[in-house]
């Protein structure tokens, strides 16, 4: 088992012929993931990577997709994205950054009141080895196993995943919460899947300076989890004051920063390890192994 997409997992691309659509189809497909259609309005009738392209949505659900992955220009995201919902995908991850901010609050409303899963925008997708992927994450960083992964930052996120498969821990299900400042999925969200996920042993939460959402997780954690948490929070070396260039890295009112977070999680039992490098001994400790 896995979360937010398995080997059921049938991806629709949207901008599939685009420079990144297409290269990153095509990464999908090399890492097992069964992508079934694209969608470019006015390039219907194309292949790309063996894959067929439709002009619209509606025309493409002959090909059964249930999962959509959006590599559109920001402008066009939030039609992209009401496309899909209203053909019935329930499952929506965004890789394009800098989506109008308004546009991100109604998808995600949307998104929310009809049962619809958004990760993004974004993000570096959704990657479950040895079933599936959506997104732009490196195959060949990853290797099947028993430890999540979480995480607000999309580099952080492979170099960890790199230092797990490294040191033998392998992964259930790695996903990227997106930059943007308004993202569909947050942590509490995933601990609850996460929670429920009978293949993961373990978790880790990859976090950074700006917002709350850390603190969140570990409120949550207190009350609901009873797997293994392991963090790891960027930017403690970032001057106070300063707007960093991540949307999410924003300190306000003395809130957000890499201090609260680890005092949160400490408070709570989470470790938190000082470098990326450290966070596989963290997860063998807090399994016994």
């Amino acid at each position: 088992m896995s979360i937010i997409i398995d080997e059921n997992t049938r991806v629709l691309v949207q901008g599939i012929t685009g420079h990144q659509g297409a290269f990153h189809t095509g990464e999908m497909i090399k890492f097992g993931a069964k992508v079934v259609a694209g969608v470019t309005p006015g390039k219907g009738g194309r292949e790309v990577h063996g894959v067929p392209v439709y002009d619209t949505v509606e025309e493409a659900m002959e090909r059964e997709p249930n999962a959509a992955m959006i590599a559109v220009p920001a402008r066009f995201v939030r039609d992209a994205a009401f496309e899909s919902m209203y053909a019935g995908i329930k499952t929506i991850y965004i890789l394009t950054e800098k989506v109008p901010v308004h546009d991100a609050m109604e998808i995600i409303h949307y998104a929310k009141l009809h049962g619809v899963t958004v990760v993004g925008p974004n993000s570096p997708g959704v990657t479950a080895p040895g079933r599936s992927k959506m997104g732009i994450m490196p195959n060949h960083i990853f290797r099947e196993g028993g430890v999540a992964v979480a995480s607000r930052s999309g580099t952080l996120t492979y170099e960890i995943v790199h230092a797990l498969s490294k040191s033998g821990l392998g992964q259930s299900t790695v996903i990227g919460l997106g930059g943007d400042p308004v993202v569909g999925l947050n942590f509490v969200d995933i601990l609850a899947m996460l929670e429920n996920d009978d293949d993961t042993e373990a978790i880790v939460l990859v976090g950074e300076i700006g917002g709350t959402a850390e603190e969140e997780a570990a409120e949550y954690i207190a009350k609901h989890v009873s797997k293994p948490v392991v963090a790891y929070i960027a930017g403690r070396s970032a001057p106070p004051g300063k707007r960093m260039g991540h949307a999410g890295a924003i300190i306000t009112r003395g809130r957000g920063t890499a201090e609260s977070k680890i005092r949160a999680f400490n408070e709570v039992g989470v470790p938190v390890a000082d470098f990326p490098q450290d966070v596989p001994g963290l997860v063998r400790e807090k399994l016994n192994l």
